[in-house]
């Protein structure tokens, strides 16, 4: 007599859902060390990643470097993932800090190198050449603007999180995505009555 397979069929509200259950069944594989299951992980990622980087850096290499890092980052952390989060956003944390680590090394390098002319430190401003798009206008805002408005204002991170994340208070948080706001809309030609 054979034994007949069971099918366990699983119905999904939205996509979301479905992609947090694929990645979670990926994460119990590959933190047992299953690296194709990892490369499931990265082929789903790597582009939300990738634009997260981008746009926290600035910078089209820095950001594919911090790529790179956050998922070997990711790799060697994935057997302390506990699932609190779904896989996705503990991703983008190790990418946020990944990026924002690199950044606090070139700071670091740049002062003592620089000693203490802030003009040095603070080298891309909204004077500087014309954007050609909002990504340019983006990578061209001073860093702790850029930081928070790809933050709050493109990932949707409260601005409590986003205190959290960059080590900042809430109402440095609230006056930067607005500083970022009014610098963005002056960059990009942009009136309070529109273009």
């Amino acid at each position: 007599m054979q034994a007949a397979a069971v099918a366990e069929v699983v119905e999904f509200p939205d996509a979301g859902a479905l992609e947090a259950f694929e990645d979670a069944r990926a994460v119990e594989a590959a933190a047992r060390g299953d690296r194709r299951a990892f490369e499931r992980l990265y082929r789903r990622h790597v582009g939300r990643v990738h634009a997260l980087c981008l746009r926290l850096s600035g910078h089209r290499e820095t950001a594919e470097d911090c790529v790179q890092e956050a998922f070997v980052n990711a790799w060697r952390a994935l057997p302390t993932f506990q699932a609190r989060s779904r896989f996705s956003t503990w991703l983008h944390r190790i990418a946020v800090n990944t990026v924002l680590s690199r950044h606090r090394g070139l700071a670091a390098r740049l002062e003592s190198t620089a000693g203490d002319d802030p003009a040095v430190l603070d080298r891309r401003t909204v004077e500087d050449a014309p954007p050609l798009d909002l990504e340019a206008a983006i990578a061209a805002l001073p860093d702790g603007a850029r930081h928070v408005l790809v933050l709050a204002g493109v990932y949707g991170f409260s601005h409590d999180e986003v205190s959290t994340e960059l080590g900042i208070a809430v109402g440095t948080s609230k006056a930067q995505l607005h500083r970022a706001r009014q610098l963005l809309a002056a960059r990009l030609g942009l009136t309070a009555e529109g273009p």
